[in-house]
């Protein structure tokens, strides 16, 4: 039994090429079961335009490389089916926010990186003393478990591009990091607090540019509670004594 045409609209163009100009292209594809639009994309490029591109790493929802807009959503072309898709037509679009590379392809990476060295995304321990030597405290599993929550963000850029705010505004950090302020302050072995990021977290980059339209909790593919994150930031700096807001 032969499978159904499937129509895919993509976004080219090459900044690469200074003549190049933005386009939308049409590709027919006959779909097999199972089909993602990573596969489609994979079978397009080797069939029909090698030029086509996109990127992908680990094809299983876990690098986050293959995102881009389907059919008007942020999310994993690796994770999404094309029998999903009724009219049998997928459009596709690069990720908006990001620096484009060619096509469906986009710089997340230099735009995460710049965030991490912005909010100091790394461990900073509590205390002077330090030692490789010393037993690791422990930690109660409730807490645990809430760390390991935001450890789960892969960093693909979705919650981004469906921010309205960071649409507006490039300097807001959007969900990605503020659920990374959130899991350094969840952490009792860090010595920081919400004060020591209220520089970037109590102002319109921060909680307070949030608009709550929970754009990027639509579209998290890996379905983290983002907007449960921004709430709790917005707890800790009303509750802290020090800070009036």
């Amino acid at each position: 039994m032969t499978g159904r045409t499937i129509t895919f609209e993509i976004f080219r163009c090459d900044p690469q090429h200074p003549n190049d100009s933005a386009r939308m292209q049409t590709f027919e594809l006959t779909e097999a079961p199972g089909m993602t639009v990573f596969i489609a994309l994979n079978q397009l490029r080797k069939e029909q335009d090698r030029s086509l591109q996109f990127d992908f790493v680990c094809r299983a929802g876990v690098c986050g490389s293959c995102a881009m807009v389907i059919n008007g959503m942020p999310t994993l072309a690796c994770k999404t089916l094309t029998s999903q898709f009724k009219s049998g037509k997928i459009k596709l679009m690069p990720l908006p926010g990001f620096e484009l590379i060619g096509d469906l392809s986009v710089n997340t990476g230099k735009f995460m990186r710049s965030l991490s060295e912005r909010l100091q995304g790394w461990l900073v321990p509590a205390g002077a003393e330090r030692s490789f030597d010393a037993v690791e405290a422990t930690m109660e599993p409730q807490t645990a478990e809430m760390i390991y929550e935001s450890e789960r963000c892969i960093e693909c850029g979705c919650c981004v591009s469906a921010c309205a705010t960071a649409q507006m505004r490039d300097t807001f950090i959007g969900a990605v990091g503020l659920n990374k302020i959130a899991r350094f302050t969840l952490d009792e072995r860090d010595g920081r607090g919400p004060d020591d990021f209220y520089h970037v977290l109590g102002g319109d980059d921060g909680v307070f540019g949030c608009m709550t339209l929970l754009g990027c909790a639509d579209a998290c593919p890996k379905g983290l509670n983002l907007q449960m994150q921004i709430s709790y930031l917005r707890r800790k700096l009303a509750l802290n004594p020090d800070r009036i807001i």
